[in-house]
C-alpha cells in the first residue's frame, strides 16, 4: 500500500528526442523557457518594494537571529556598491572574499552585482587548511584582485602574508549612495559578469568560470519551471553549503532572491563537532526546501532518529528534500523518507538534479520519485542536451542561456571545453534508466576516471565507487578504484573509523558483481588521509581519483603484488 505524499506543485516530466544516425541523441523539453530579467537585482528591487519587511538573510549571534530584510538589503547593497565603486574595482581587478558565509559576505555580493563589479568567493580551505597556499597563489595570479574581504583577519594572517598584495578589509563601509551607483546599475546587463566561481579542482588546478547575469537569471527561471512551488510560497532555507560552490552560491542563493525567500545562514557542517550547530538551527527554523550533500543527510540521521521535537519541526513545512554533489546511499534515502512519514504521516518528495559550475548550475532535474538514486532527471525548458555514444554510456554535452561563455583569461581551455556545435562538454557519463530516455538519465561517473582492464572491459568508476561505499557503510568514508591495465579491479579504502581486517574482508567477499567490470578482487586500507595540497582531495571533500593513484603508486603496486602482502584484502 502506497503512503500519502505531501502535496507540492512540481514541473512536467516530458522530453523531446532527436536521434542521429551516428548514435548521438539530442534531448530537450517540449516547453519554452519563460521570460527572465536582464539582471537578478531586478528581483531584489521587486521584493524590496513588495515585501520590504520580509527577512532576506538571517544569521545566529549571541542574542538570537540577526536579520537583514529586503528593504534594508536593497539600501545597504546600494551603499556597499558606492564603496566598491570608489575602490575602482573591475573585472580586471575584482573583489575577492576569502572567508565563508555570513551577512557581510552576502551584502558585499549584493553590492558588487548591483554596480556591475565581479566578485570571486574563494574556498577558505585554500587559506586555512593548505600548507603551501599553492592553489590560492594560482588563483590570485589569475584574478589580479583589487580588494580582499575576510571576516576574521587574524584567522587568515598566514595566507594574507604569503599571497595577498592588495588592500584587505574585515568590516563593511557603507557611504551614502550617489548618482554614480544609479549610473553603474543602469549599465549592468545580461552579459555583465556577476562572479568568478572556481571549479573544485577534481581534475586539476581550479579554473575561474565566468558567471554572467544571463546565466544566473536564465537558470533561475529553469529551476522555477521544474519546481514551480517556489512561486506559490517564498522558500525558507536553512543552508550551510558554501557560496564559493555553485550549488549554494548560485542555485540556493539565487532561488531565494528570485522568489522572495528567506535564507537562514547555517554555521554548521556535516562533521562531528559542527553538525550540532545545524541541529540547533533546525530546531528553531522550519525550512520549506532543504538541500544537503549525502554526507550531510547521513550526519543528520542520528539526531532526527533520536529527537521527536526536531523531527516534528524539520518536516512540518518541508515541501522537498534535495540532494546533490554525490550519489546518495540507499539506506540514507530510505531512512529519511521513513522519518518524514513517522513525523508527519506523509512522505516528503526526495528529489535531485545535476549541474556544473559552468551551467549556473542546474541542467537536469528529477521531479518525480525514482527507485534508482543515481537518476538525475531530464533537462528543463531552455536546455539542449547532446548525448554522444561512449563504450557503455553517453557523454553529456549541453547548450543554453545558462552556460558559461568560458574560463577567465584562459582562452585555450575555453576553446577545448566546447564542441564544434557550441555544446559545453561536461566531462560526465550518463546512461538511460531502463534504456528509456523518458525515464531520466542515470549518472555514470566522470569520463576521465573510467578505464579498461587488460581484457578490454571498461570499468565505470563512478558507479562502482558508489556501490562500494554503500556496501561498506558505515566502515568506509571513501574509495579509490584501481585496475587500469590490470587483470582485475582493486580498491584503496579510506576508513570512516576503526574496522578490523576481518570485517572488511567479509564485506569484500559479499560484494555482488555481474562480471569483471564490477568485481572487486582485492583492497588495501590507506592510513594517510587524502591531501588537499597534493590535489588528492578537493576543497569540498571529494576525492580526486587520478591524483590519489598517481601519488600512491607504490601502494597500487603493493595491492597487485602476487602473492598478496598481509595488508591486502583479497578474494
Amino acid at each position: 500500500m502506497s503512503r500519502p505524499t505531501r502535496s507540492v506543485r512540481l514541473g512536467p516530466r516530458e522530453v523531446v528526442l532527436e536521434p542521429r544516425a551516428d548514435g548521438t541523441v539530442l534531448l530537450r523539453s517540449p516547453h519554452r523557457l519563460g521570460a527572465f530579467p536582464d539582471k537578478i537585482t531586478e528581483r531584489l528591487e521587486h521584493w524590496a518594494k513588495v515585501a520590504p519587511k520580509r527577512v532576506l538573510f538571517a544569521q545566529r549571534d549571541a542574542s538570537g537571529w540577526r536579520t537583514v530584510r529586503y528593504g534594508e538589503a536593497l539600501q545597504r547593497a546600494r551603499r556597499v556598491g558606492e564603496y566598491l565603486l570608489q575602490k575602482q574595482l573591475s573585472a580586471d581587478h575584482p573583489l575577492v572574499v576569502l572567508s565563508g558565509n555570513d551577512i557581510e559576505h552576502a551584502l558585499l555580493h549584493l553590492g558588487a552585482m548591483y554596480v556591475g563589479i565581479p566578485y570571486a568567493p574563494i574556498s577558505p580551505a585554500y587559506s586555512l587548511l593548505s600548507t603551501d597556499f599553492g592553489k590560492l597563489r594560482a588563483i590570485f595570479e589569475l584574478l589580479t584582485p583589487g580588494l580582499v574581504f575576510v571576516a576574521n583577519r587574524e584567522l587568515f594572517t598566514r595566507a594574507l602574508d604569503a599571497v595577498v598584495r592588495c588592500p584587505v578589509i574585515s568590516e563593511l563601509e557603507e557611504p551614502a549612495a550617489t548618482k554614480a551607483v544609479d549610473a553603474a546599475h543602469a549599465r549592468v546587463g545580461p552579459d555583465t559578469i556577476v562572479k568568478f566561481l572556481f571549479t573544485s579542482g577534481s581534475t586539476g588546478t581550479p579554473k575561474a568560470v565566468i558567471n554572467t547575469q544571463r546565466m544566473w537569471c536564465a537558470n533561475q527561471e529553469m529551476i522555477l519551471s521544474m519546481l514551480p512551488f517556489f512561486g506559490d510560497e517564498p522558500p525558507v532555507l536553512v543552508d550551510w553549503a558554501p557560496w564559493h560552490h555553485t550549488a549554494a552560491g548560485n542555485h540556493d542563493l539565487g532561488l531565494v532572491l528570485y522568489n522572495g525567500g528567506s535564507y537562514y545562514i547555517d554555521e554548521g557542517k556535516p562533521m562531528p563537532g559542527a553538525i550540532e550547530a545545524t541541529v540547533r538551527n533546525l530546531r528553531d527554523i522550519a525550512p520549506t526546501w532543504y538541500f544537503n550533500v549525502p554526507k550531510g543527510f547521513d550526519a543528520l540521521l542520528p539526531y532526527l532518529r533520536a529527537d521527536s521535537q526536531l523531527r516534528a519541526n524539520f518536516f512540518s513545512k518541508l515541501k522537498v528534500l534535495w540532494f546533490a554533489g554525490a550519489a546518495l546511499p540507499q539506506h540514507v534515502f530510505d531512512e529519511m523518507k521513513q522519518l518524514a512519514y513517522s513525523a508527519c504521516g506523509e512522505e516528503i518528495p526526495f528529489l535531485t538534479g545535476f549541474g556544473a559550475t559552468e551551467t549556473a548550475p542546474a541542467t537536469l532535474a528529477r521531479v518525480w520519485p525514482a527507485h534508482n538514486v543515481t537518476n538525475m532527471g531530464l533537462p528543463p525548458p531552455g536546455t539542449d542536451v547532446k548525448l554522444v555514444p561512449l563504450e557503455n554510456s553517453f557523454e553529456m554535452r549541453v547548450k543554453g542561456p545558462h552556460v558559461t561563455p568560458g574560463y577567465w583569461r584562459q582562452p585555450e581551455l575555453t576553446s577545448r571545453a566546447f564542441d564544434e556545435e557550441g555544446y559545453y562538454r561536461l566531462g560526465d557519463a550518463f546512461a538511460f534508466e531502463d534504456n528509456e530516455p523518458r525515464n531520466g538519465l542515470l549518472f555514470a561517473g566522470r569520463i576521465a576516471e573510467d578505464f579498461k582492464l587488460t581484457t578490454g572491459t571498461w570499468v565505470q568508476v563512478g558507479a562502482l565507487r558508489a556501490r562500494l561505499i554503500e556496501h561498506f557503510a558505515p566502515l568506509v568514508r571513501d574509495v579509490v578504484i584501481a585496475g587500469e591495465g590490470r587483470n582485475e579491479v582493486g580498491a584503496l579504502l579510506f576508513l570512516a573509523g576503526n574496522a578490523s581486517p576481518q570485517e572488511l574482508a567479509a564485506r569484500l567477499r559479499t560484494l555482488p558483481s555481474t562480471g569483471s567490470s564490477n568485481r572487486v578482487a582485492r583492497a588495501l586500507v590507506l592510513q594517510e588521509p587524502p591531501s588537499l595540497d597534493a590535489g588528492e582531495m578537493t576543497d569540498k571533500g571529494s576525492i580526486n581519483q587520478r591524483a590519489v593513484l598517481r601519488r600512491r603508486a607504490s601502494l597500487v603496486e603493493e595491492l597487485y603484488k602476487n602473492p598478496p602482502s598481509e595488508r591486502v584484502l583479497w578474494i
